[in-house]
């Protein structure tokens, strides 16, 4: 071990200490013994450092940050230069915040558009998100800070999602939700890992040794410590023991007896807690010996807006629209042009630091400015003087600025999406100066997927997505043709939510969330399928046109030229897939295995190298364990889009196995057509039976059912609980504001109280209270005051 010196010194009760943290964001420091302590803040796109005292959720007000675009919004730029210059300033900014250790990236796959959590992960695309995430932990990392990929691994709903079972095969969690992380890992080397909430295949992901030991440490080379998600550790001594070092927040002394019961009991080995101690300590000593950054945030308000620009989304330009011309008078309409929607709601939530809107920008541009009207009310209600009052001035103009979007309520960490309609008073509003104005623009501000089926009725359509806090003089910048548009989608719009295979069952309200669709998931399904979507994978336009020619394939990589065609400089995102016609396997048509963003002046050429990697061809095999090669001929797309393939060609390759397995008895993945997968064929994929849900209403609640059932519970308190919970989740969904703690609350399993209360409550309490819920009340009591005063009598042994 690295740290022997320092690890002799410890008793048995300060290694356990380790452990858990002290308090909501700092972990615990011996530092008489050379053991200092570290802070925590999340931060996936701003550093959100809570301001005094921790509150135990860790969600109350935080100090003023920079806010930069989410990382839904930054995924469109496609470019990982410019990511890694934001998280470098993002690390620059924790340093001077005091915050050695950064929550985030976030890198989960969007599996479904209706993930409430979908504005702060990058792509539906592991090779995108995984590129991506790496620039960003590189970046924050270059500032002496720790970065934190998360939530690892299959978490995909917030529904649930602390008592949630991850149920899927092991191609698709190797290729599809673990590939990301494997990227981050060994290109980005964090210092840190965050375990997801959830279960995989029946096994927390907090407490997984495959997972936190085999893969990720023996297989990628991760060096850093895992973290486990607040109050997401389900058993302290099984996560410790299989690979997870840190449990958060601070259960103090209840998470320390756990440990230090478990090594006397010979449940967990003395030398494996020292094992853990020492990895952790590998980290915290190397972030004690960093210096204090200081910024300047001007600085850092420009990197945010030139995040912002370089991550717009062009997605409609009829009759050339745009860019605006200063000669025609424009009506401004929209709440979010005056209040702009510019991050997502939950953990993420930043105080901005300098927060700028478009009416107040819009001086500072060369347009002719007829008036700004709000429209419609931010939370979903008709306001007919409002609207009357956008028609009127909608009258008076030439072109219609109209901003439209998701309010708050509908993209929140713990709440899942019901539909992916705008307010629908924002339609009405539409359809109205439709009626009174041909020539409309529509600005969207959103961090996941919507419904555009109201497109045709517009000229324009142009996509900040949630673009922080310079994202409203960015928007203008792109409006004028200051900036050209560069930016591409890293997801999928379908026409309709039910085309997507996932949606069968999304969000899953009970124990178990099936991933029956396999690794289908968003433009792998539609283009199996020839499914036609709103808009593709990697789409997005220009003020300019680029032409591809001259395509060369080698052993190691590709070569092709990329033209400006057009009249005015640009950047193009060149789309580099892979597919596999003939494969004996079930596989996507093609899928991502490169892009790079190049800038070329009008009418100008250059020829690009794109280098094949240990990814571009391989596939895991079910049968050897591994990834392996299949033999034969590939085929090498190149395009603007996944659906817009400009240059094909053909390249052979020797396979590494000729054991390829059995998949006769998968019909449905071969063809694709996964939404007609039965339990038997998804059984047949997954090498065991379905599970079933095992708990009906009736039955007595169980430590990992979420607090939001007890609205079953025999106890009449417990339902009168849950209805003041409840009506409180409506109260808030009504003001358009959700309330995060209430929604942590609603979720989170019984079990988790003992991690969420700051060494108030063990889990023998957590017990006596569900014997009270499941209508024992007396009983219940009886044991929580036997359990209260041994707790009480082992926090005095030591003090």
């Amino acid at each position: 071990m690295k740290h022997q010196a320092i690890i002799q010194q410890l008793s048995l009760e300060e290694k356990a200490a380790l452990m858990t943290g002290k308090s909501v964001w700092e972990t615990k420091d011996y530092l008489e013994k050379g053991v200092p302590s570290i802070f925590m803040a999340d931060g996936p796109h701003g550093i959100r450092k809570q301001e005094g005292e921790g509150d135990h959720l860790g969600l109350n007000a935080s100090v003023p940050a920079t806010c930069f675009p989410t990382a839904a919004t930054l995924a469109n730029s496609w470019d990982p230069d410019l990511v890694e210059e934001v998280g470098s300033a993002l690390g620059a900014e924790a340093s001077s915040l005091g915050v050695n250790m950064v929550l985030g990236p976030g890198l989960n796959i969007k599996r479904n558009p209706l993930c409430g959590r979908n504005f702060e992960y990058y792509s539906e695309d592991p090779y995108q998100a995984g590129k991506m995430a790496a620039a960003m932990i590189r970046g924050l990392q270059s500032q002496g800070v720790v970065a934190t990929p998360k939530h690892f691994a299959v978490n995909s709903q917030e529904l649930r999602r602390m008592a949630s079972d991850s149920i899927v095969d092991e191609r698709t969690l190797r290729e599809i939700y673990l590939t990301g992380f494997e990227i981050a890992v060994k290109e980005g080397n964090p210092k840190a890992i965050m375990s997801a909430y959830n279960k995989i295949n029946g096994i927390y992901a907090n407490e997984d040794k495959r997972l936190l030991r085999d893969i990720l440490r023996d297989e990628w080379g991760f060096t850093g410590f895992v973290v486990s998600d607040w109050g997401g550790s389900n058993d302290h001594v099984l996560g410790v023991q299989n690979g997870s070092h840190l449990e958060m927040p601070g259960t103090t002394t209840v998470g320390q007896k756990e440990i230090i019961d478990a090594v006397k009991n010979g449940q967990l080995s003395e030398a494996v807690l020292d094992e853990r101690v020492d990895e952790l300590l590998n980290v915290v000593l190397d972030l004690a010996a960093q210096e204090k950054r200081s910024v300047d945030y001007d600085y850092q308000h420009a990197i945010a807006r030139k995040a912002a620009a370089d991550s717009i989304v062009l997605l409609k330009n009829q009759d050339h629209i745009l860019p605006l011309s200063p000669e025609k008078s424009i009506a401004v309409i929209g709440e979010f042009a005056q209040n702009p929607r510019y991050q997502g709601a939950g953990s993420s939530l930043i105080n901005a630091k300098k927060l700028e809107n478009t009416v107040d920008c819009m001086k500072d541009y060369p347009l002719t400015l007829a008036g700004y009207a709000q429209g419609y009310q931010r939370v979903d209600k008709a306001d007919a003087n409002l609207a009357d009052e956008a028609v009127s001035l909608a009258k008076k103009a030439d072109t219609v600025l109209l901003y439209m979007g998701l309010d708050e309520i509908s993209e929140s960490e713990g709440l899942d999406r019901h539909h992916l309609s705008l307010p629908n008073n924002q339609l009405s509003l539409l359809e109205k100066l439709q009626a009174v104005n041909p020539n409309i623009v529509v600005v969207l501000s959103a961090g996941s997927v919507v419904d555009m089926a109201w497109t045709s009725g517009v000229k324009a359509v142009i996509h900040g997505y949630l673009s922080g806090q310079a994202g409203a003089p960015a928007m203008l910048d792109a409006l004028t043709g200051k900036v050209n548009p560069s930016g591409k989608l890293s997801e999928t719009y379908p026409i309709d939510l039910a085309d997507l295979p996932s949606s069968r069952e999304f969000p899953a309200t009970g124990d178990y969330s099936l991933y029956r669709e396999g690794f289908y998931v968003g433009y792998r399904y539609v283009d199996k399928v020839n499914a036609a979507v709103h808009y593709p994978f990697g789409y997005g336009l220009s003020y300019t046109d680029f032409a591809y020619s001259d395509l060369t394939v080698e052993e190691n990589g590709l070569r092709l030229t990329v033209t400006n065609t057009g009249s005015v400089a640009g950047s193009e995102i060149v789309q580099l897939y892979i597919g596999k016609a003939d494969s004996a396997l079930y596989r996507p048509a093609k899928e991502l295995k490169g892009f790079t963003k190049i800038y070329l002046e009008a009418g100008k050429s250059q020829e690009i190298f794109m280098a094949f990697d240990e990814y571009s061809f391989r596939y895991f095999n079910v049968d050897t364990m591994q990834f392996e090669v299949e033999g034969g001929d590939y085929q090498i797309y190149v395009g603007a889009s996944s659906a817009d393939i400009r240059l094909t060609a053909q390249l052979k390759k020797e396979a590494t196995t000729d054991q390829l397995p059995d998949q006769s008895h998968l019909p449905h993945y071969l063809s694709g057509q996964v939404a007609a997968v039965s339990d038997t064929e998804f059984a047949q994929l997954l090498g065991h039976p379905v599970p079933v849900e095992s708990w009906e209403v009736g039955q007595e609640l169980r430590l990992n059912d979420p607090l939001m059932k007890m609205q079953y519970a025999k106890s009449g308190l417990a339902r009168l609980v849950y209805k003041i919970l409840h009506r409180l989740l409506k109260k808030a969904e009504e003001k358009g504001t959700p309330d995060l703690n209430l929604l942590f609350l609603y979720n989170m399993p019984f079990r988790a109280i003992a991690k969420m209360t700051g060494d108030q409550i063990d889990q023998a309490m957590v017990a006596a209270i569900l014997v009270m819920v499941n209508g024992h009340f007396f009983k219940g009591l009886g044991q929580l005051w036997k359990a209260f005063r041994a707790k009480n009598v082992y926090q005095k042994q030591l003090s």
